[in-house]
């Protein structure tokens, strides 16, 4: 819009919340110099909005796109959580308008992925059609099953945007027992509801969920739920169950227990059911993010978060849902699809800061804070070990087939089967994702391995030790083609590696040549001490700042400018080098280190 390349936008949601949630976010970081309109509140005036915010149902209501748009009324058209929100009938809203397209999801629906067409068509003609109207790649020109671009949730963790989760591992004895090598089987909807899909580990039939099963899990999340850092009380949780009447269930159980806990605090209130056949339950997703789900809380007045700590769900908090001050996610259900396993996990990692406004006894205005440094994955059925561990992620999919939910022939009907037997807890182990995050997000590097591994030029010429033939090879052959798309910038990032790395060197970490890719600081570390083997320092230096600025000067261009130039008042604002620090180098090593550095040094390898 600043480049006037598009005068109004429109973004397109699927669910209210989503639509609500976009409102708020566009009009904060947008205003005022531009204007956001919901179109179902400005049916008569919506061209004076810059950004026009709507659910895809909104427009497909009797087909309203076509009567109350031209296909030119849009320059540039979003689609948020893609991988649902164009799915279907929706795609005709979606190519009606003119203007550029952009799909954003952290899951992608792959549909296509190792797809023989011709034996497709051979079985049904119609089912290659139907997997390219839900493949979100297609439909904006991926073939190759890269996005455009991608920002993980590693990057937003290092980047400082995001937090990972704390993951509890719990298992009882009969979870412990359906998740060994005999499997388990289980029906759930979709999340869109409109069919079954059956999720498979192992070909065994087991009825669970039994009173004491439920009652065990509910028990354990209360007990170790992070609470809020202001109240004490039980943190803002999520729990995801395997069906409508699943949810139910927990959601009775976790009243009772928070009855007994926390006598006349919650009056039943403490846990909601937020499933599709609950009423109003989308509104319900709303109030729980601006936190008036059932009234305030009563454990601190004037504290803004609501009374009810626990939404109970299946499905409909899964994609885009945003509420950041969520400390707890459960999962009470096995999870076989790494799209949901995703959204399930992304509730969780929005940063907040918990905020209290109030009168100390000087009747002076005081504010405690507190930021959410980590949130908790409660995990009772090994769903973060089966996607570390087990799960194929080069697996050719299948499109889910409806199956009726009876319990005959594979799933479990849960909802119908009750056992009395205890189930007691077996184990409970808890520990922090650390910021290489979970294999599921560090895919890509190990797909660039195996296609190098594999490519019998390379291998030759490794052994050969000719690694200008290696490069050459890569960047025509491999780099940049459409069916990954791998280029230097997306291995690294992939990789994790904090600089820039050459493909000579990334060849070299896969053939075991260097054990591993050493981190910018620790290549500085190495190239300081070749700079002090050349010109040791004498007794008197001020090692540490010597070393500083050395570094310094390599990293930052502006650095390098302002003492190429002279311009050291400059250094009074700078936040990298103080002139206090530029002082403390030795005079003769101001004038040394840039010239060793301009003569010995590749400052490219240090470039982020």
């Amino acid at each position: 819009m600043r480049t006037q390349n598009a005068r109004r936008v429109l973004f397109l949601v699927d669910r209210l919340e989503l639509e609500d949630q976009a409102w708020k976010a566009f009009t904060e970081y947008l205003k005022p110099d531009y204007t956001t309109y919901i179109f179902k509140e400005h049916k008569s005036d919506w061209r004076k909005a810059d950004i026009l915010v709507t659910t895809i149902q909104s427009l497909m209501h009797n087909d309203k796109y076509r009567y109350d748009f031209s296909p030119t009324d849009f320059d540039f058209l979003i689609s948020d959580e893609a991988h649902r929100s164009i799915s279907g009938n929706a795609r005709a809203v979606f190519e009606y308008f003119h203007g550029y397209k952009l799909g954003l999801t952290a899951t992608p629906k792959d549909y296509l992925k190792g797809v023989d067409p011709d034996k497709v068509r051979e079985n049904d003609p119609r089912e290659i059609e139907r997997r390219m109207l839900r493949d979100t790649y297609s439909t904006f020109g991926c073939e190759g099953g890269d996005p455009t671009f991608r920002y993980s949730l590693v990057d937003g963790v290092k980047d400082g945007f995001l937090i990972n989760p704390w993951v509890l591992d719990a298992r009882t004895e009969i979870t412990t027992q359906l998740l060994s090598d005999e499997g388990y089987a289980v029906v759930i909807p979709t999340e869109e509801g409109e069919e079954t899909e059956t999720f498979i580990s192992r070909d065994f039939e087991k009825k669970f969920f039994s009173e004491k099963t439920n009652r065990i899990f509910c028990q354990t999340f209360l007990e170790n739920a992070l609470p809020d850092p202001i109240t004490n009380e039980i943190g803002k949780s999520i729990v995801f169950g395997v069906s409508q009447n699943h949810a139910r269930k927990l959601t009775e159980i976790l009243n009772e227990f928070a009855d007994q806990l926390f006598p006349g605090k919650y009056n039943s209130d403490f846990a909601v059911q937020v499933t599709s056949q609950v009423g109003d339950a989308q509104q319900m997703t709303i109030n729980y993010t601006n936190n008036n789900l059932s009234g305030k809380t009563t454990w601190l007045e004037g504290y803004k978060s609501c009374k009810t700590r626990v939404c109970i769900t299946v499905g409909m908090m899964t994609t885009g849902y945003d509420c950041p001050d969520l400390l707890n996610i459960c999962m009470m259900r096995p999870i076989f699809s790494p799209a949901d396993f995703v959204q399930i996990k992304g509730r969780g990692t929005r940063k907040n800061t918990f905020e209290y406004k109030f009168k100390n006894e000087l009747d002076e205005e005081e504010i405690l804070r507190h930021d959410k440094k980590i949130f908790k994955l409660f995990d009772f059925f090994a769903n973060c070990e089966y996607f570390e561990e087990k799960f194929d992620y080069d697996e050719k999919l299948k499109l889910p087939q409806p199956k009726k939910g009876n319990g005959e022939g594979g799933g479990v009907n849960i909802d119908k089967y009750t056992t009395y037997q205890p189930d007691p807890l077996l184990s409970l182990v808890e520990e922090p994702v650390g910021p290489e995050g979970m294999r599921i997000d560090r895919e890509l590097f190990r797909k660039f391995e195996d296609r190098i591994i594999m490519d019998d030029i390379i291998k030759k010429n490794v052994e050969l030790g000719n690694w200008e033939h290696i490069v050459s090879h890569i960047q025509q052959e491999i780099f940049d083609k459409p069916e990954e798309y791998f280029n230097l910038e997306k291995i690294r990032k992939a990789a994790k590696i904090d600089r820039k790395v050459s493909i000579r060197e990334v060849v070299e970490k896969i053939f075991g040549i260097i054990p591993k890719f050493k981190s910018k600081d620790e290549l500085l570390e190495e190239e300081f001490d070749k700079f002090i083997s050349i010109y040791p320092p004498e007794e008197d230096v001020n090692l540490r700042a010597l070393k500083y600025f050395f570094k310094a000067y390599i990293v930052d261009n502006d650095i390098r400018q302002i003492i190429e130039t002279k311009d050291f008042h400059a250094l009074q604002t700078n936040p990298t080098l103080t002139i206090s620090q530029f002082k403390a180098v030795a005079a003769k090593y101001r004038e040394v280190i840039p010239v060793y550095i301009k003569d010995y040094i590749n400052l490219d390898r240090f470039a982020a």
